[in-house]
């Protein structure tokens, strides 16, 4: 990435800024719920109504805000609310994604998929309603039982595995919420992270089964980095990587495998939740190609991992792939709900860099890096990022602008340029202090296991 392309990024795209000042009041006004709409509430709601003027959606949302402001509320106005909120983020998103691709000199495939035309099932009513509760109550009104009221309707969810999308999101929602009640109390509420959720479960609560089936696609797949994703409860490594085939352009696309966990496995431990992708985990750790075999691959460039249709091939390192590879690579389609700026993650490469004050900085232009976001489960320290001179990540965005996630860097050890990667560690540890120390504490996977299994076999 030259300066003058980082120079293109200083500055957000005309719009975002007043289009974010929107879905900011919107999100302040669901702090306090719709229960009794105030002059301030009002008018997020009015402006929401102004951002989608001129829409599809200004008939449904104008008249939404007339119901809602006089206590007339169902779910089928929130459903309007819910997606002009969606609606203007999705524009912010757009003009960003356009603003990343011709700053790097990339083309990106068109989402063209038919709408579903499937009636939303009858189970996901239930789920509605309760989105509703939430809505009038607001996020302060939120106590124990109205998080218990939606256990029956989240279990009943969760039997149905076309639902598994909503009743996931639902899961993990009133799990956050049940942790924080009663929200009164709270200091400070994540209004913007809650709103996100509240909005994307009410739209995915009218969606009928998925009905556009994967592409079937054989090639070799070339990892650029791994972002790992870790919490309590669950670990997700995501790799993203460019797609060659036979007859067709480079593409960029994603692998994401996923593994539930406990608190007590953290850092290196957690790539042994994940041995079943054995093939890939061999790729990530020794840095090499993955030849596939007729693998799902989605529209939004999602692959859908099969172990048994992929084979580790040659060496392929990563920094190659991002130099000769990744430019030419015509990056997914995005599908209509995850248009939103919190799922913006563009790999990119930066070269000839250097950090001041916590911040990359390339030819007079400075850039945020998310050293906070380095995994335990990898050998990228904070120390050893602002050491870099090289380095792979995930171009991100947010309110205070653009950002980079580190996935891969290149710095001198010694004299000696080095790489140093989040996947390193895919087959367990190659640092051997790190190795020692998780060998002294002991293997708290087999533990488990052990336990497991003798609790399952009285």
């Amino acid at each position: 990435m030259q300066a003058v392309q980082l120079t293109a990024l200083a500055d957000a795209p005309a719009g975002v800024t007043d289009a974010l000042d929107v879905v900011s009041g919107f999100d302040t006004a669901l702090v306090n719920g719709f229960a009794r709409v105030s002059e301030p509430q009002g008018a997020a709601l009015t402006a929401l109504a102004g951002a989608v003027a001129g829409s599809p959606l200004t008939g449904a949302v104008a008249a939404a805000v007339s119901k809602v402001s006089t206590g007339a509320i169902g779910t089928d106005e929130l459903t309007a609310l819910a997606a002009a909120r969606a609606a203007v983020l999705g524009s912010v998103h757009d003009a960003l994604v356009e603003q990343a691709d011709n700053t790097l000199g990339r083309k990106r495939f068109e989402w063209t998929t038919a709408p579903d035309a499937a009636a939303p099932s009858p189970l996901a009513a239930g789920s509605r309603a309760w989105l509703g509760e939430l809505a009038i109550a607001g996020w302060r009104g939120v106590d124990h039982d109205l998080v218990a009221a939606a256990d029956r309707t989240v279990e009943a969810l969760l039997a149905e595995p076309a639902l598994r999308r909503l009743a996931m999101l639902l899961d993990g929602f009133t799990a956050e919420l049940g942790a924080c009640a009663p929200i009164a109390t709270m200091d400070r509420i994540p209004a913007r992270r809650w709103a996100d959720l509240w909005t994307r479960a009410l739209l995915l609560s009218w969606r009928g089964t998925e009905s556009a089936a994967p592409e079937a696609v054989s090639g070799r797949l070339l990892p650029l980095g791994v972002d790992v994703h870790e919490h309590g409860t669950v670990v997700q490594v995501q790799v993203h990587g460019v797609l060659e085939t036979p007859r067709a352009p480079a593409r960029q696309v994603r692998v994401s495998v996923a593994a539930a966990k406990v608190d007590t496995i953290a850092g290196p431990a957690v790539w042994q939740l994940l041995g079943a992708h054995r093939q890939l985990l061999t790729a990530l750790a020794e840095h090499r190609a993955l030849e596939l075999t007729d693998m799902p691959l989605t529209a939004t460039g999602d692959m859908l991992w099969d172990d048994d249709r992929a084979k580790a091939g040659e060496a392929a390192d990563p920094f190659v792939t991002a130099t000769v590879q990744l430019p030419r690579a015509q990056a997914p389609a995005v599908a209509p709900l995850d248009r939103d700026p919190v799922h913006i993650a563009v790999p990119v490469l930066l070269e000839g860099y250097r950090f001041r004050d916590g911040a990359l900085e390339l030819d007079g232009q400075r850039l945020r890096v998310e050293l906070d976001a380095l995994p335990s489960a990898g050998p990228l320290t904070p120390a050893g990022v602002t050491g870099s001179s090289t380095m792979i990540g995930l171009l991100r965005w947010d309110a205070s602008g653009w950002s980079m996630r580190p996935l891969a860097v290149q710095r001198k050890v010694k004299t000696v340029l080095t790489a140093f990667h989040n996947g390193d560690w895919a087959l367990g540890p190659t640092d051997p202090k790190v190795a020692k120390a998780q060998a002294k504490s002991g293997d708290a996977v087999a533990v488990l296991r052990e336990r497991a299994g003798r609790l399952l076999r009285k």
